[in-house]
């Protein structure tokens, strides 16, 4: 896992928290590097077990970026454990996958999701702001 944050300073960064979920390591990477650049304290995980783990044990998610398909637990499972745990109620929940067919998208929107985003649409600065745009907007409904 990557966090190199203490437990004083979880909820300090300038844009919040940020929990992102993939099997992809060079992906979690590569996008906890962009988010952390754009001043979000990001907690990587590689599964669906690490990242309940997380919320489980407190981690405050503004949002929660996640693809759909990884092994184990798939993005809609994810999803469904949130709801039924009430884990991360109040986090913008974004699924960033490959999965591009409506069926996939109208299910993720149907478990609460409130953007889906196909990686091969937009570079990853562009997914920053996408997340930081859906943040803001988020946080006015409150």
């Amino acid at each position: 896992m990557m966090n190199d944050q203490t437990e004083g300073e979880k909820g300090k960064g300038a844009s919040g928290n940020i929990l992102l979920i993939d099997d992809d390591k060079f992906l979690v990477d590569m996008y906890s590097m962009k988010f952390a650049g754009a001043g979000f304290n990001v907690q990587a995980c590689l599964s669906v077990a690490d990242a309940l783990r997380f919320l489980r044990d407190g981690f405050a998610a503004e949002a929660i970026v996640f693809d759909i398909v990884m092994p184990e637990h798939d993005g809609f499972s994810f999803l469904q454990t949130l709801d039924a745990e009430h884990l991360a109620p109040d986090a913008v929940k974004i699924a960033l996958t490959n999965q591009g067919n409506d069926a996939e998208k109208a299910k993720a929107e149907g478990l609460g999701v409130d953007r889906y985003v196909v990686k091969a649409s937009m570079i990853p600065s562009e997914v920053v702001e996408a997340v930081k745009e859906e943040v803001k907007k988020h946080g006015k409904k409150k």
